[in-house]
């Protein structure tokens, strides 16, 4: 071999050989995979070796208790209470008036009703009174004015504004006015007892020429009603004046009188 030859060789790769060699490598490896597969196979398929062991434990055991299901708690369902019934107003009961009560209030009923009737028999007696007294008063005074006319055509001597009933100017007589009271006080019903002091009612009186008593009035109250009023009824009760020493009664007379005269 030369020199060329050598450096040629060594820096340039070398020719392939041929495929014999390389195919008898490969069917030889493929050969033995067979047979290791095969020889695999059938050993698994052999049956193996049964052992048999029993174990033991050093201390007795208990075996716990199998599971048991367990249902799970029914949901607890509160009874719905229904709402509490309205309370009924109950109407209250009726009060029956006491018997007793009823008759009183009807008595006190009556009472107004009888003071009320009183009240109004009063005032019609107090108008027919004011009447009756206008009535006599206007009698008087035509009766009065008859005399004047029949006493001034007989010549009378008084004056035209006189009021008497004669001939001429004649005061009642010293005594008459005692006669009059004489006569006028047993018919006072008074009870003297029931007052103090001695008061003094004055009268005027006004007669007919007969001596008829035609009205009378207070002219000066004593302060005590009861005393005034119970000598009008005394007056009322009289009538008629007694006649003077000269057979003739005064158309007017002012009298004086006292419970304790």
């Amino acid at each position: 071999m030369n020199a060329a030859t050598l450096g040629r060789d060594a820096f340039m790769p070398r020719p392939p050989r041929g495929m014999g060699p390389g195919l008898v490598l490969a069917l030889l490896v493929h050969t033995l995979l067979v047979a290791a597969l095969a020889f695999s196979v059938n050993w698994h398929a052999s049956s193996p070796a049964v052992a048999e062991a029993e174990l033991w434990a050093a201390v007795p055991q208990i075996a716990a208790p199998r599971a048991v299901e367990v249902e799970p708690p029914k949901p607890v369902v509160q009874p719905v209470k229904p709402p509490p019934p309205v309370p009924r107003a109950e109407p209250e009961p009726q009060k029956i008036p006491d018997a007793s009560i009823a008759i009183e209030k009807a008595k006190k009923e009556e009472a107004k009703r009888e003071q009320l009737k009183e009240k109004e028999e009063a005032a019609l007696k107090k108008k027919e009174a004011e009447k009756e007294r206008k009535a006599e008063e206007a009698l008087v005074e035509a009766h009065e004015r008859n005399i004047k006319r029949i006493l001034g055509q007989a010549e009378a001597t008084g004056s035209a504004g006189s009021t008497g009933t004669a001939l001429q100017n004649k005061a009642p007589s010293d005594g008459y006015g005692g006669r009059v009271k004489a006569r006028v006080k047993p018919k006072i019903v008074f009870d003297v007892d029931s007052i103090e002091g001695n008061p003094v009612a004055e009268v005027e009186v006004r007669c007919a020429p007969d001596g008829t008593i035609v009205s009378r009035k207070i002219v000066k109250s004593s302060k005590v009603p009861s005393w005034d009023e119970a000598v009008l009824r005394a007056i009322d009760k009289t009538e008629i004046l007694p006649r003077d020493l000269d057979g003739r009664v005064p158309a007017l007379l002012t009298l004086v009188f006292s419970p304790r005269d």
